[in-house]
């Protein structure tokens, strides 16, 4: 595959995501109309939940999906207080929900308020695409990464993602590697979501290989299965294209 057509592949593969926190109505116009005007349009807009409605009304005659993020970014064990942000967030038009797994409480053994949360928040995402946000750069080892891979992997979720993007290690191919290696190892139909620090077509092409190489041709790399995380990344993808071309 030439580099402009991947570029345009890993568009469509896109999150394109703004998550700070001076996010104004402005940023997010903004940012929905990027997407808007891109050349290859992205699979999502992913903001804060109180700008969904601003969001699905400016996408509205587009195929960008709305997603938004709760129990972010810490990844609390508040499971009332998650779950009310999941069901205000779908309220509002998110079609899909990032949530943060309980990684600290996973990390000192509490496995129970874990499967509690797992529990509580697919069900009230039934009927909508759920991803699920490792933090993979909180883990100290990868062997604690698969086993929470493999817990998460035990419910009802559509993608395994590796980070929020607001802790000093984000996204690596390390963390990457095992991820797909467990969910391959699960014959589980579950996507992988890098995000955090991808703002290259070169670093992107390098999780796009990797998802490649280890989940074979069976599992096609659209976006129902593969997914990247980023702000700025759409810029370098659209520069790709037009060179291309």
């Amino acid at each position: 595959m030439r580099d402009f057509e991947l570029a345009k592949q890993l568009i469509s593969n896109l999150d394109l995501t703004s998550l700070n926190k001076d996010d104004t109505d402005d940023t997010v116009s903004n940012l929905c109309h990027k997407a808007l005007n891109s050349v290859v349009p992205p699979a999502t807009v992913c903001i804060w939940s109180k700008f969904v409605p601003l969001a699905t009304k400016i996408l509205k005659k587009s195929n960008i999906s709305v997603a938004t993020v709760v129990n972010f970014p810490r990844g609390e064990t508040d499971i009332k207080m998650t779950t009310a942000e999941i069901v205000k967030a779908l309220s509002l038009g998110a079609d899909e929900i990032d949530a943060v797994f309980p990684y600290e409480a996973f990390l000192s053994g509490d496995t129970d308020i874990c499967r509690q949360y797992l529990d509580a928040i697919t069900q009230e995402t039934s009927g909508s695409t759920l991803k699920i946000i490792l933090e993979s750069g909180a883990f100290p080892h990868i062997r604690q990464l698969q086993e929470a891979c493999r817990l998460c992997l035990e419910y009802n979720i559509q993608f395994l993602k590796t980070s929020t993007g607001k802790i000093d290690i984000s996204a690596t191919p390390e963390a990457a590697n095992a991820i797909l290696e467990t969910i391959k190892e699960s014959k589980r139909e579950v996507g992988f979501k890098a995000s955090g620090g991808i703002k290259t077509f070169e670093q992107a092409r390098q999780y796009f290989s990797l998802a490649q190489t280890i989940m074979g041709t069976k599992w096609p790399l659209d976006q129902r299965y593969f997914r990247i995380g980023a702000s700025s990344l759409l810029d370098d993808l659209n520069e790709t294209i037009k060179k291309g071309c």
